[in-house]
Parts: C-alpha cells; sequence; structure tokens
C-alpha cells in the first residue's frame, strides 16, 4: 500500500524566527510528497527531558511509517552524535542526547545510525543549526525511502537521561513536575493511572525502580501536595469543581496533573519543572 510520507516535527525553537519553516523548507526539496506536521515549538529552550516527555506522550498516535525529527540540542556543533533509529513504530531523528529515552524502550529499534555521511547533508554546514543542515535532511531522507544504513555507522551507545522522580511507598507516592502545558495545567511523572470504576484508580508507575508496582488509589481520600499547597480528592474532570478552583485529575495522557477550572495552577502554585510532588494514596 502507497503511503504518504510523514514528518513530525519538535523542536524548541519557537515561531517567531524561521528556524521551523527554513527546516520544512529543506525537508520538502528533498521530499516533496511529505505531510508535516507540527508536534510542538514550545519546548522550553534546551531542556531535553521536556522533549522527551512531550514525544512520549504524542508518538503512539501516528502511523507507523512517520519519521519524528526531534531539535531539542544543547550540544549542536560538539561531538555529541546526530542519529537516525528505526523502530517498528516510526523512525526518529534526533541528537543522541537522551532526547528518545522515554520513547525508545516501548519500541523494538531495528537499526540506528550516525548521521555521517554527508552526502545527506546540506551544503555549507553550519556549526550552530544543525536542525536544517543535517537532521532536517536525514528526516526527508528516510521519508523518501533511504535505508537508515546509508547515513552512516551504527550508534555505539544510545544516551539516556536519568528517569524522572518517581518513588513508591505503601501510603504515598513521589513524583515530580515533568511538564506544564499551555493551560498552565501541571503535569506530574505520577502515572500510569486508570480509573478502574468511579471512585478508584489503579496507579502502575512508568518510571524508576519501582516500575510495574501496581498501587490502588482512593480518588475521594487521596491528597497532592505541591509546593505549600494540598489538593484532596482525584477527579475526573476540571468541571467537577467550580470555576477558579483547583483540582487533581488524572490527565490525557494518563499522569497525575493539577489543575485550576478554567485558570492556570502553574500560575498560582509558581512551581516549575523539577518541584517535587506528594500523592498521600487513599485505599
Amino acid at each position: 500500500m502507497n503511503t504518504t510520507p510523514i514528518i513530525a516535527i519538535l523542536t524548541d525553537f519557537g515561531t517567531s524566527d524561521a528556524y521551523v519553516g527554513t527546516m520544512k523548507g529543506v525537508a520538502l526539496s528533498i521530499c516533496p510528497s511529505a505531510q508535516l506536521v507540527d508536534l510542538t515549538h514550545a519546548i522550553q529552550p534546551q531542556n531535553v527531558r521536556q522533549a522527551a516527555y512531550v514525544l512520549l506522550t504524542a508518538f503512539r498516535h501516528f502511523p507507523p511509517h512517520t519519521v519524528f525529527l526531534i531539535v531539542v540540542d544543547p550540544g549542536v556543533g560538539t561531538d555529541r552524535e546526530p542519529i537516525a533509529v528505526v523502530t517498528d513504530r516510526g523512525s526518529f531523528v534526533a541528537p543522541n542526547n537522551g532526547v528518545l529515552s522515554y520513547v525508545l524502550p516501548l519500541l523494538q529499534v531495528q537499526h540506528a545510525s550516525v548521521l555521517q555521511n554527508d552526502a545527506y547533508y546540506q551544503p555549507g554546514l553550519s556549526a550552530t543549526f544543525h536542525g536544517r543542515d543535517i537532521f532536517s535532511p536525514a528526516a526527508a531522507h528516510l521519508a523518501a525511502g533511504v535505508p537508515v544504513t546509508e547515513f552512516g555507522p551504527a550508534v555505539p551507545e544510545l544516551i539516556e537521561l536519568p528517569d524522572p522522580t518517581l518513588t513508591v511507598e505503601p501510603a504515598r507516592v513521589t513524583g515530580e513536575v515533568l511538564h506544564i502545558d499551555h493551560f498552565g495545567n501541571v503535569i506530574t511523572s505520577i502515572g500510569q493511572m486508570l480509573w478502574t470504576d468511579p471512585d478508584a484508580l489503579e496507579l502502575t508507575p512508568q518510571f524508576g525502580a519501582d516500575r510495574d508496582a501496581v498501587r490502588a488509589v482512593d480518588a475521594a481520600r487521596s491528597r497532592v501536595t505541591t509546593g505549600s499547597r494540598t489538593v484532596d480528592a482525584i477527579h475526573r474532570t476540571y468541571s467537577a469543581v467550580p470555576p477558579g478552583t483547583m483540582t487533581a485529575l488524572v490527565g490525557s495522557s494518563g499522569q497525575l496533573e493539577i489543575g485550576i477550572n478554567q485558570g492556570s495552577a502553574a500560575q498560582q502554585l509558581g512551581v516549575t519543572l523539577g518541584d517535587p510532588v506528594i500523592l498521600e494514596l487513599g485505599g
């Protein structure tokens, strides 16, 4: 079956400059039939771990022939390796700096190459814009059908980020702020959480030494604390509490989050990425 090539792009470039548009122009010059999808360009500058989390939430919703182009690259111009990784659920073009850490353990890696063959670079290689000159061309050539082995030798080691904080004890779980979305919802490392009935949740940690240690959670009796603020109970929706009220809930990615009905929890709490979050388990 013929399929339209898809390139899904994630960067920390923002949209006020021409960086993203230029990368798209390069990709379309090489693979004119490609469908380009913006995952986001609002990753905090140089925040590799935030990019790894956002990629984790999005990749499984794309067709398996998608090429994911990730450029969050604080080591640009250094000896960090640009790489391409082919898996059973898509291909990934990115710096070898750990940005694929949360996705690759869920996939079967078929091959990973260092992007070393300069025949697939843009002419006039810049030391500061590898998104345009190395990563975007590689993604486009992959989308157009070039075998990953053509780009260079096998990657000697895939760099991994440390797992986010997630410690499970009998009566509490300690995590951290992993992401803050556009609405000011504070998304934590505490998950995966699934509703098993109207009042109960099942927590299966996806990070750390306690991964897969299932815990029952009584939603009404649980308490979530970050900073100096504690929220009682976990609700299904923001609207379960009055407008302007803070609540804990399970977001669309299965992570525990803190939000405000029609407001910004991050602004009111004053939290930043990495701040601790404690879930006191009910049940």
